[in-house]
């Protein structure tokens, strides 16, 4: 890449990534999890945008809200993608809690001048139906508290399959590689719009 085209590079507006194991690619072949099939369509649609992952596997909500200021510091993002929150529900923290960090991390976002795109997650039927309610709502309710786009849920066609089985590897809670497909395509549409109107 001469310098000219580096350059132009370096200028493209950042996507930045924060989540965790589901983003991470826990247990999968370097490349092959979803923020990495990303970059790839990214560039057959000619969409000059970079993508910087700073997913951590195990990552909770307040963890997340530790990293976020140097993080948004750092790396200036034009677009902040924020995955967290499934942590919090495995660990039985406090949805407020959840609800708390999400909604302070999206305002960081939006200070430090990025477009923000909340990703949300749902819990399996053995944590109750009221629970699931409770926690699958509290994405709706911040991405409406600061008008922002929302994916419901990022495991749309994985988790809810018929047989989702076939979608986990051995632990039943990580995606396994050919699911990552699906779950790009669950956060493309709300991303590309971000993307076009940046």
């Amino acid at each position: 890449m001469g310098p000219a085209r580096a350059q132009k590079a370096a200028a493209a507006p950042l996507i930045l990534v924060l989540g965790d194991s589901l983003s991470a690619e826990y247990g999968l072949r370097r490349g092959s999890g979803w923020v990495a099939l990303l970059e790839q369509r990214l560039a057959r649609e000619s969409v000059g945008a970079r993508v910087q992952n700073a997913s951590i596997s195990g990552e909770t909500t307040s963890g997340g809200r530790s990293r976020l200021p140097a993080l948004l510091r750092q790396h200036r993002p034009a677009v902040l993608v924020i995955e967290l929150g499934g942590n919090d529900a495995l660990r039985g923290l406090p949805l407020q809690m959840t609800e708390d960090n999400l909604m302070w991390m999206v305002q960081a976002g939006k200070q430090a001048g990025a477009k923000v795109l909340l990703v949300g997650m749902q819990v399996p039927p053995n944590y109750g139906t009221e629970y699931g309610r409770r926690f699958a709502g509290v994405f709706g309710k911040v991405a409406k508290a600061h008008k922002i786009g929302l994916v419901p849920f990022l495991l749309a066609g994985v988790g809810d399959d018929a047989d989702p089985t076939r979608w986990f590897q051995a632990d039943r809670i990580h995606p396994r590689e050919e699911a990552h497909p699906r779950m790009l395509d669950n956060v493309w549409p709300e991303l590309r719009k971000l993307l076009r109107s940046s």
